[in-house]
Formats: C-alpha cells, sequence, structure tokens
C-alpha cells in the first residue's frame, strides 16, 4: 500500500511572501474602497455646493425679478434658464412662482406643472438643498427664493441628477484602481524581489527547519573537541567554540566582534588565520599547545569570511618525539649488533687460529671503550632521563660520523629535578638541541657535539655546542620559529624542533639563547628555574 506523501510546509520566504502579498492586498483594497467612499462623499458635497450656487446667482439676478413682474414669465425666463444650465453644467434650472408651478423646464411640456419636491423652506423665505427623485429623476438640488424686497415674488431649483454624480465618480474610480493596480503589482515585485533574495539566503527552508538547524549548530558546535573558529570578511571572529576558546587560550571575555589580530596569538599563528588562501594540516605552537590549523575561505561570488578548525596535537608531537628517539635508538642497537657480530666473527676467527690471548684482549678492549662511555655519562649526569638520552644520543650520533661527548663540567645529581619538570619536556629540550646541533655538525671537519649539565645557583643550565656553520646574528630570534630551517624540507616539514624547545622553556620560565661556540659553530643555552629543589648544596657547578 503506498503511503501518501505528506505535503512539505511552504519555505520561510514563500510564507512571508504570502504574508506580504495578503497583507499589501489588504492595504491597497482598503484604500482603494476608502477613497471610492471619500470621492462619492465629496462628489456630492461638490454638487450640492454647485447647485446651490446656480440657484442663488439666478435668484439674485435683476432680469429674473424683471420678468417675473410680466405677464408671461415664460417667454424671457425659459431661454434665460437653457443658457445658465448650459453654462454652469447643472441639469436643470427651475424658475417657478411661489406656489410651485413652473415657468421653466428642460422639458417644456412640464412648464405650467406643479414642481416635484419640497418648497416648504424656501417659500419662507430660506435656501435648503435635498435629495429627490423628480421628472429627470433622482437628483441633488437647492431651492431659493427669489426676492422682491420684502416679498418672495418667485422660486429657483438648480440640481444635478443622482447619475450624473455616479459618473464622475466611476471616472474617478477608474483612476483610483489603476493607481491602487500599479501599487499592487509595484508592491508585489518589491516583495518578491525581497523574498527572492531570503529564499537564497535560507537555502529555501522553513520556519521550522531552521529553527532544527539552529538547535543542531549549536549542539554541534559545543559537542565537537576540536575547536572551531569562524571569522567573517574582515576577519573578525564571527563564532568561536568551547575548544576554541581553550585552544587559543583566550578567557571567557567576548571575542566575538574582534579582529584576528587583537587576540594576541602568536605571529605565525595569526598571519596563518588572515591569510586568504586555505591552509592544510599546518602546525603551529602557542604557549603550551601543538596545533594543526586547517582553514577554508567560505565564498559565494564574494568572499565571506573563514572556517578553521583547530586540532591539539601536543601529546602527539611529544610521542611522536619519543617515538623518534626509539626510532634511533633501534637503528643504533642494530648498527651495534652488526659491529658486535663482527667483533664476535673476529673473536671466534682468532680462537680458531689458536690466537686465544690475542682474541681475549681484543674482546676486552671493546668492552672497556663501552664501559668507558657508559661510566663517563653516568659519572657526570645521574639524573637517569638524561643519562639514558645522552647515552642514546651519543650512539645515534657516532653512526651519523659525529661524535657526542659531555663536558668535564657537568654535574647533575639524581633526583635534583623538581616534579613540575617533567621527564618528557626535559627530553623534548634537550634531545631536539641535540638532534639540531647533530644535523648541524654532520659533514664539518672533526665533527662533534659537546653536551654541558649542571645546576648553578636555583636554575639548571644545559648547553649543546657543535662544530657547525653556526647561525647568523640576524637570523637568532628567528631560529626559534615554527618553519624556520636552512636545511631542506622533508616530509614532515622542518622547523618545528627548537619551535618545541622554546614553547617548553617558555611554559617552565626559562629562558632560550644561541650565541657562537668557542671553536665556532653554535652553542643554545636553556637555564630552567629549580625553585625549591635545590637544597644542601653551595649551588656551584660541581657542588649540589
Amino acid at each position: 500500500m503506498r503511503v501518501p506523501a505528506i505535503p512539505r510546509p511552504r519555505s520561510l520566504a514563500g510564507q512571508l511572501f504570502a504574508m506580504q502579498a495578503v497583507l499589501i492586498a489588504v492595504v491597497v483594497a482598503g484604500y482603494a474602497l476608502f477613497m471610492y467612499v471619500n470621492d462619492r462623499d465629496q462628489a456630492e458635497d461638490a454638487a450640492t455646493s454647485q447647485a446651490r450656487a446656480v440657484a442663488r446667482s439666478v435668484a439674485d439676478a435683476p432680469s429674473v425679478r424683471e420678468a417675473i413682474g410680466t405677464a408671461d414669465p415664460t417667454a424671457r425666463l425659459q431661454p434665460y434658464a437653457l443658457r445658465v444650465q448650459r453654462d454652469t453644467g447643472v441639469d436643470f434650472v427651475t424658475i417657478m412662482n411661489p406656489q410651485g408651478i413652473r415657468w421653466t423646464h428642460p422639458d417644456r411640456t412640464q412648464i405650467g406643472k406643479r414642481f416635484l419636491g419640497h418648497i416648504g423652506p424656501a417659500q419662507h423665505g430660506r435656501t435648503f438643498t435635498e435629495t429627490y427623485t423628480g421628472t429627470l429623476g433622482a437628483s441633488v438640488r437647492a431651492v431659493t427664493p427669489v426676492w422682491n424686497g420684502n416679498r418672495v415674488v418667485g422660486l429657483v431649483s438648480a440640481g444635478i441628477r443622482v447619475e450624473a454624480i455616479s459618473k464622475r465618480v466611476a471616472d474617478q474610480v477608474t483612476a483610483l484602481l489603476g493607481v491602487a493596480a500599479s501599487a499592487l503589482a509595484l508592491g508585489a515585485v518589491g516583495t518578491y524581489v525581497v523574498n527572492a533574495r531570503l529564499r537564497r539566503h535560507t537555502h529555501g527552508m522553513n520556519a521550522t527547519e531552521l529553527s532544527h538547524m539552529h538547535d543542531y549548530h549549536q549542539a554541534a558546535l559545543h559537542a565537537v573537541r576540536e575547536g572551531l573558529l569562524m571569522l567573517d570578511g574582515q576577519y573578525r571572529v564571527a563564532l568561536i567554540n568551547d575548544g576554541g576558546r581553550e585552544l587559543l587560550g583566550v578567557g571567557p571575555e567576548e571575542v566575538v566582534g574582534r579582529s584576528v589580530a587583537d587576540l594576541g596569538l602568536p605571529a605565525p599563528l595569526t598571519g596563518a588565520l588572515l591569510a586568504s588562501e586555505p591552509r592544510v594540516d599546518e602546525v603551529h605552537l602557542t604557549a603550551d599547545r601543538v596545533l594543526v590549523v586547517n582553514t577554508s575561505p567560505v565564498s559565494g561570488g564574494e568572499r565571506r569570511g573563514t572556517v578553521v578548525t583547530l586540532r591539539d596535537v601536543t601529546e602527539l608531537q611529544s610521542l611522536m618525539g619519543e617515538l623518534d628517539s626509539e626510532r634511533g635508538f633501534t637503528q643504533a642497537l642494530r648498527s651495534q649488533a652488526h659491529e658486535a657480530a663482527n667483533r664476535l666473527h673476529t673473536v671466534v676467527s682468532l680462537i680458531e687460529l689458536g690466537r686465544a690471548e690475542e682474541a681475549v684482549d681484543f674482546a676486552t678492549a671493546e668492552l672497556e671503550l663501552a664501559q668507558a662511555l657508559t661510566d663517563q655519562v653516568v659519572a657526570a649526569v645521574s639524573e637517569p632521563v638524561l643519562a639514558a638520552l645522552l647515552l642514546g644520543k651519543t650512539a645515534q650520533a657516532n653512526e651519523r660520523g659525529v661524535e657526542l661527548v659531555v663536558s668535564d663540567d657537568s654535574r647533575l645529581d639524581d633526583g635534583l629535578l623538581p616534579e613540575s619538570l617533567s621527564a618528557r619536556d626535559l627530553v623534548t629540550i634537550l634531545g631536539n638541541l641535540i638532534d639540531n646541533a647533530v644535523d648541524a655538525a654532520q659533514g664539518s671537519v672533526r665533527a662533534r657535539v659537546t653536551v654541558t649539565a649542571y645546576t648553578e645557583g636555583a636554575e639548571l643550565v644545559m648547553r649543546v655546542a657543535d662544530t657547525g656553520p653556526g647561525v647568523d646574528p640576524g637570523h637568532a630570534e628567528l631560529v626559534f620559529q615554527r618553519g624556520f630551517s636552512t636545511k631542506p624540507a622533508g616530509p614532515g616539514g622542518r622547523g618545528l624542533g627548537l619551535a618545541l624547545v622554546r614553547q617548553a622553556v617558555t611554559r617552565h620560565g626559562g629562558t632560550l639563547s644561541v650565541a657562537e661556540a668557542a671553536g665556532g659553530g653554535a652553542e643554545f643555552e636553556v637555564r630552567l628555574p629549580l625553585g625549591g629543589a635545590v637544597t644542601g648544596g653551595t649551588g656551584g657547578r660541581g657542588d649540589v
């Protein structure tokens, strides 16, 4: 059985159009009716005034009084009455004796007969008007006395037929209907244009659908964990969700309507938000977060704004750094396993050749070399996380032809670091500085990276120096910005490591600087406050 389709409600624009069309039609019709009644009343008033004026003019004419005094008033009054009737546009001018017997009439057969209508007030000397049906039909008429001294010697009646008045009103109504029709058509066209524009903006949805869309929009806006930011055509914040406020670090104050440039965001991030071209999966840093930013312009014939999505990858970036370190360790272990296999084969071969003493000496020398490296690192830096990091980075650097050494000035005991300074942040800071130094030193003559770590007063000092080309003094600040690098970009991009270092150092209230190393190359120095963690020492390099 086929279920009949439920008709879809009219769109909001269609409902408004219908309502406005009906409203305009009612207003125009009401105005037309008002004007018709008003014009009819005005036409009747005008006809009454005209009839009164004609009647009084005839009654006041001296020639009329003279003619009334003759033996045959009709002979002189009939031509006069017809001439006045023609010149003034009235339908009849009747002159009669005080008893109402006609001396004049448009129809000569009616002369000598009694006037049809009231004449009492005029007989008593008063002018009056009335609507009465006479020989010519219904008419608006005025009746006035003719005075000769103090005596009424005759009566004059002038009138206009109601049919003629109706014709005048009909002519005015025709013009009025034309104006009303034009106004209605113009209003309909204007309403259609406005509602067509409204229909485009509302995409043909009705009020219920718009209400539901608003509810869904608000629910989705506050439900998503990612940051969502919408900018208008002038790059002002038009909308921001809770996630966007949290990721950008903007407070509870009202930011809608403010320019992106006034939000106090880092310059690279602000530049990305103000860019006219779309940005795809760009990594940007804030004070304490790593964000992936995507922007997409919204256009519809003209630029209407920008949609920005923000994803927090701080933890992911940190895990990726740890994963890279683990990969490096794995590669170093694989390489060392290969070298150990070669050495083991050498030992076995020496034994097979009957040179047992030389085999023992060879194996002992290799063990002493590896143990010496471990003892050197652990003696200088007994903090387990940093010690493990330095041992791993030493093996990685060795595989790339770079010697990594821990300076004799280094001294960092276990248990010294405060809980607020996490091992992950230490790995981020020192690991990225060492990676950057190894990249710079690789390929140079006697490539070396020197690491120094010690405490000085209430600060943890870490220095990483390399034998690379160094840093241009003009780029001393730029090297810490995301995206800056003097090396070709890899698959994952470059210029993020030092930016992450700066972010971590700033988060802990420390300082980061770069200068020229003593033997050439660059030297990066990090100073982190230890707070109350430094106890029981003099604050020197070796005394903790």
